[in-house]
């Protein structure tokens, strides 16, 4: 079982004027997230083919399409996550700003703090509290801050979860105790707490009931502002709720994952320009 990090030392965290932690995607704010010609590839099966996307800053992004087009594969690329599979390979870039992440001069830390991740299942750590599950991302990441600081960060990011007034009497209690929707919202809250530029959602909520999903989706709408989002979901209603953006991935018969079409969301839903498209979002397939 985890035990409770160490987060004594005294280094400070950017911080207001007011006093309180710097608010919303790190000292340079939200970013532009940009992919160039990416290929994907596990053993000799290759399953994106030069897909290029640009998410735009201060925008939440859909990624829709079927099952198996690639879709949460292309999410794992985007900060780093696809390395780790040891028959992955891997070819075109990946811009935050102009910075490519993959940059053999770039520590992978570095991409993964400024490139957060919240999954399809709720991960926070079941035995260490909740307090302790929103600020052990600063530990892991190496950001030192002060007791009052860690204070100020919990309250923060649980506010912008959508979840301080559910739990700010029992901060002291294992993550594991709360619902699924709750521990989602939590896993959000320890992704905000190393201020992020952009947050990647892994159908977050594919496995949440309707109040959990309508609150993730609140939080979702509230965050545009401060952080790049990415969302990959199945759920059309929610891609066309949630996101400014879309991009619609497709293989067919076999073939690597491309994407179809992208653009505004309104418009991808409303007249989109590809008959494929249309009859995804329309649900006569997938």
């Amino acid at each position: 079982m985890p035990s409770s990090p160490d987060l004594s030392d005294t280094v400070v965290l950017p911080r207001t004027a007011a006093g309180g932690p710097a608010a919303g995607g790190g000292a340079d704010g939200p970013a532009t997230l940009r992919a160039e010609e990416i290929s994907a590839w596990f053993g000799d099966h290759k399953v994106l083919d030069r897909v290029s996307l640009t998410m735009p800053a201060r925008q939440v992004t859909a990624l829709i399409g079927p099952s198996g087009c690639g879709k949460s594969t292309f999410l794992r690329i985007l900060n780093r996550m696809h390395e780790l599979i040891p028959s992955a390979a891997l070819a075109g870039r990946v811009l935050l700003d102009e910075d490519d992440i993959y940059d053999r001069g770039r520590r992978i830390t570095r991409a993964r703090r400024e490139i957060g991740m919240v999954f399809q299942k709720p991960n926070p750590f079941p035995a260490m509290s909740l307090y302790d599950n929103v600020v052990s991302g600063l530990k892991l990441n190496g950001m030192k801050v002060t007791r009052d600081g860690r204070d100020d960060v919990v309250e923060e990011c649980l506010v912008k979860a959508g979840l301080w007034n559910e739990v700010k009497d029992r901060l002291r209690q294992p993550g594991g105790a709360l619902s699924g929707g709750q521990q989602q919202r939590l896993c959000i809250a320890r992704s905000l707490a190393v201020r992020p530029r952009v947050l990647l959602m892994d159908e977050p909520c594919s496995a949440l009931d309707p109040t959990s999903t309508r609150r993730i989706e609140e939080t979702i709408a509230e965050l545009r502002s401060e952080v790049t989002i990415v969302i990959v979901t199945h759920n059309m209603q929610q891609a066309a709720r949630v996101s400014d953006t879309c991009a619609f991935f497709l293989a067919a018969q076999g073939t690597p994952g491309v994407i179809v079409e992208h653009g505004d969301t309104d418009a991808m839903f409303g007249s989109p320009r590809d008959e494929r498209t249309a009859d995804y979002v329309n649900g006569r397939f997938g």
